[in-house]
């Protein structure tokens, strides 16, 4: 499943060739034909990331809302058209470049009091400008479930995924099974502060990368995702050799470093595993 950072990507991205155009929208697939021909014609007003949601906003109010789940994949390529490859949910054609969602989980249409009700049922997502982080941390200060399993609720935080979330935890010292009411406002500050400055070098690079040297200004690997991560998929900590442990937190790949991540109230109070925070 896409992390938050792609998603912000792509708002970024196709907001730059479709905001403030009249669109010809279609459903090649033909499953959206009935919503797509609601706003087909309608002015693109702007898109915008909330998580792991995307929304392209249209000047009658309604937006169109996709969530990629595991299998969805978005194209942006530049006129003129091509035929569609695959099952094209929802084709979006601009003056100079076309988008076709493929698979997505979700793909309607939203009225504003549906956009509004969706952006309440979102956690703070940490590339938002308009996040409270305070939101967040009453959240997960009052919870018994694990700071592992909190931070990927998109409804606690949103925009973390499975690898970001063994990465941030990793590079704070921070064992993903600690309960979040043991997790105190300091190391809630460094998760967000760490998370906004990952998801910010992914957006930047479309990849994710949290390996320091690399998020300082080295050239990233886009096709080889072990040079970009610390501990994720790996069998031994980059920092004290010891064993990666490997596990599940609601049936979801999770990994952490028993040394560098101790388990326990007091633990991870010091630097972390890794540097604390990642510069661009």
């Amino acid at each position: 499943m896409p992390e938050g950072h792609t998603i912000h990507r792509a708002a970024r991205d196709h907001g730059r060739v479709l905001a403030g155009q009249v669109l010809a929208v279609s459903s090649p697939q033909g499953r959206f034909a009935e919503g797509a021909a609601l706003i087909d014609g309608r002015r693109c007003v702007g898109v915008e990331a909330y998580g792991k949601h995307l929304l392209y906003r249209f000047d009658s109010g309604d937006a169109l809302h996709i969530h990629l789940g595991l299998f969805g994949r978005l194209r942006k390529q530049k006129l003129p058209l091509s035929a569609p490859r695959g099952a094209v949910r929802v084709r979006l054609v601009g003056k100079s470049h076309v988008v076709d969602v493929n698979g997505p989980n979700i793909c309607r249409l939203l009225d504003p009091p549906q956009i509004q009700s969706l952006v309440e049922r979102i956690g703070p997502d940490v590339l938002r400008s308009d996040a409270d982080p305070e939101r967040a941390f009453k959240r997960i200060a009052k919870s018994r479930a694990p700071i592992g399993r909190l931070i990927m609720d998109q409804s606690v935080m949103a925009g973390i995924g499975n690898i970001y979330r063994s990465e941030i935890l990793w590079r704070q010292g921070i064992h993903p099974e600690t309960p979040g009411r043991d997790i105190g406002r300091d190391r809630f500050d460094r998760i967000w502060n760490d998370a906004k400055a990952l998801l910010a070098i992914g957006v930047k690079h479309d990849a994710i990368i949290t390996v320091e040297r690399v998020a300082e200004g080295a050239a990233p690997s886009k096709a080889r995702t072990r040079e970009r991560v610390n501990i994720f998929g790996k069998a031994s900590c980059p920092t004290c050799g010891q064993k990666i442990r490997r596990f599940e937190i609601d049936g979801r790949r999770a990994f952490a470093c028993e040394a560098c991540q101790p388990s326990g109230a007091g633990a991870g109070a010091g630097a972390g595993a890794g540097t604390g925070s990642a510069q661009d």
